[in-house]
This record gives structure tokens, C-alpha cells and sequence, in this order.
């Protein structure tokens, strides 16, 4: 079996102007002096990172590199989440979402999703001068808006919208695969890969492309009242980042899954730091364990109540306790008579 690897912080949900989260060597001091031994950069962000330079330079990605190392950190991911949910966008959430764009592109819808597609894939090559082997993103959307089936869907539109999804996702599913590189979808409502059947759907037309894998997140499932373990033991081979992520789901006469239009802090589902949630976490690192997930356990902090910086500092230790020492010898070892074929057969009976 292998052993997972962190703690690791996803620094999205950190980066600001102010000193220490404004910079990569500072956001990295940070991270280290909390305990966490790997850091997911938000390949957006401008303050931590140079999406640009980094996939054309090398010397920029070793320099990045050796920021990183010298706090005793590793770069377990570089992030496209709003890169590759605007690699498809449909028309409603034009508006939501521009601002994700460059400005350049923003209020032309095919400029957007060329510059969306020009992002993932220099992440990809960025990905390969920093030595990593997965990116994690989003699919982006163009059926979600018809999720609920009223007004009865028309025949066919589903089909038209995964068929669209796929032919934008293959040249860059294939450039992934030129360079080593797997795409973890992070499996998301307001995605169209948002559980296990939408993912299936996707796949299937894109051939099951072997770099068209998953970023597990059980806080997502949680929502959606999926059953998050069966889905590891389904999908295991497909897992190649972990968000580490709490939620819970407390419905009520008044409200369900769907919130009732209620902000985060008044919904029935709602995310929560590490250990505050419902999420099963030993049954989680047990079930990857056993399936010999050996990559990074990453935080991605999002909690309706308490502050980012507490829930930082907690959760470095909350993961470090969860990560299983793998075993390297059966428990009942010391119980064993050796073995003897000639033996066995006459245990068995067989002459």
C-alpha cells in the first residue's frame, strides 16, 4: 500500500493584498509555520503566479520551485478551476462569469472561451516544468441550467450539450496527455460534471480518455446527498486530487437541497471547516489508503461561520492526524506457520 502525502493548502481562498497573503514567498512562510507540507496554487492569481512565464520558462518554473522549497514545501497542483469553467459557459451566466476572463475578452463569449482553452493548456505545459503529473479544474457548464427536468427537457438537448462539452475538452484532454499531465475535474454543482453519472456521460464521449480523471471533494456530495464512500470504491482509479473539504446537510420542513435562495450561513447544506462538518474523514482516508491513493491530501477551506486563518491553522493537524502510516506487515504475521505446498495439500486433503 502507499502512504497519502500532505498536509496541503489550496491558497485560493488566502491570497489578498495584505502581507502575508499577497506574495508566494510570504503566502508560503505562512502555510509552513502552520504545519503544511504542500501548497495548490491558484494559477489566476497574479500576486502568487505567472501563468504566462511558467509555461514558457523554464527558469521562471525553477525559480518558482525554489521559493517554494525553501520553506520545505511542495507544489501539489497548479488550480484552473475559473479558467475551465469558462472553457463552456451558457449564455445565462454570461454576465456571473465574466469577470473570471481577462479583460480583453470579457462581453465576447468565443474570445472567452479561446483565451479559457489557451489558459488550461499553458497550465498543462506550467504543470510539466514544475515536474507535477495532475491539474486540478472545473468542465464548465452548458446544460446545468436545464439540471431540473421542468419544463420538460426536449429530446436531445442533454446529448447536444455533453456532445459540445466533449469536442471543446478533447484537443485539450490530448495535450495533457502529450505532456504527462492528468485533468482532475473537480466534481461540482454548477458544473456539468457534477456526480458520478454526468462524469460517466462526459467520458464516454470523450473515449475515455485516460487523462480525463477526478478531484475528489466529499463536502460536494454531502450537498447533494451522494453517497461519497461507494463513490471512491467506484471512481477510485479515476482519483488524482483530494480536496479536503467539510460540509454539512441538516434539511428541515422549510428547506432542502435546493436552500431556499438562502445565503450559505441559512442554508440546510452549508460547508464547514475541518472537523465542524458531517463528512466521515477515517472512512475517506481509509478507502483511499486501501486503493493506494499516494498523492496530495490538500485543505480547500470554505465555512459559512468561522475565520479562513483559524480554520487554516486547524486544519493542518486535522489532516496530519488522518493520513494512515501504511502498514508494512499483516497484523497476524506473528501467527504464521511459513510456507510448505506439500503441507497445504495435505491440509487440503489432496494426495
Amino acid at each position: 500500500m502507499k502512504m497519502i502525502k500532505g498536509p496541503a493548502i489550496f491558497l485560493a481562498q488566502f491570497a489578498g493584498d495584505a502581507a502575508p497573503f499577497n506574495s508566494l514567498d510570504a503566502i508560503c512562510g505562512w502555510a509552513a509555520s502552520l504545519g503544511y507540507k504542500g501548497i495548490q496554487i491558484p494559477s489566476w492569481d497574479g500576486r502568487l503566479f505567472d501563468l504566462n512565464k511558467a509555461s514558457e520558462s523554464q527558469t521562471y518554473a525553477d525559480e518558482v520551485k525554489g521559493v517554494v522549497a525553501r520553506h520545505g514545501l511542495s507544489i501539489t497542483e497548479l488550480s484552473t478551476h475559473l479558467q475551465g469553467q469558462l472553457v463552456a459557459v451558457h449564455p445565462a451566466y454570461d454576465a456571473a462569469f465574466d469577470g473570471f476572463a481577462a479583460p480583453e475578452v470579457r462581453g465576447n463569449p468565443k474570445a472567452r472561451t479561446e483565451w479559457a482553452v489557451d489558459q488550461v493548456k499553458r497550465a498543462i505545459l506550467a504543470s510539466r516544468r514544475l515536474g507535477l503529473s495532475a491539474q486540478a479544474t472545473f468542465s464548465g457548464a452548458l446544460a446545468w441550467p436545464y439540471v431540473y427536468p421542468w419544463p420538460q427537457r426536449p429530446a436531445g438537448l442533454i446529448e447536444t450539450a455533453f456532445n459540445e462539452l466533449a469536442r471543446r475538452w478533447l484537443p485539450i484532454l490530448d495535450h495533457a496527455d502529450e505532456h504527462g499531465v492528468d485533468l482532475a475535474y473537480e466534481i461540482h454543482p454548477g458544473e456539468d460534471l457534477h456526480d458520478g453519472v454526468s462524469y460517466e456521460m462526459f467520458l464516454e464521449r470523450v473515449n475515455n480518455h485516460p487523462r480525463a480523471n477526478l478531484l475528489y471533494d466529499p463536502s460536494h456530495f454531502v450537498l447533494q446527498q451522494l453517497d461519497y464512500l461507494d463513490y471512491i470504491d467506484i471512481y477510485h482509479q479515476r482519483i488524482k486530487a483530494f480536496h479536503v473539504k467539510d460540509a454539512e446537510f441538516n434539511p428541515t420542513g422549510r428547506q432542502g437541497v435546493y436552500g431556499g435562495f438562502q445565503s450559505w450561513v441559512d442554508r440546510a447544506g452549508r460547508f464547514r471547516s475541518l472537523g465542524d462538518g458531517q463528512v466521515d474523514f477515517g472512512a475517506i482516508f481509509s478507502k483511499l489508503t486501501q486503493y493506494d491513493y499516494d498523492s496530495w491530501a490538500v485543505l480547500e477551506w470554505e465555512c459559512a461561520l468561522k475565520h479562513p486563518e483559524q480554520g487554516a491553522a486547524e486544519g493542518a493537524e486535522f489532516i496530519r492526524k488522518h493520513i494512515i502510516r501504511v502498514t508494512a506487515k499483516a497484523f497476524d504475521d506473528f501467527a504464521g506457520s511459513g510456507a510448505d505446498a506439500a503441507a497445504n495439500r495435505k491440509m487440503l486433503g489432496i494426495s
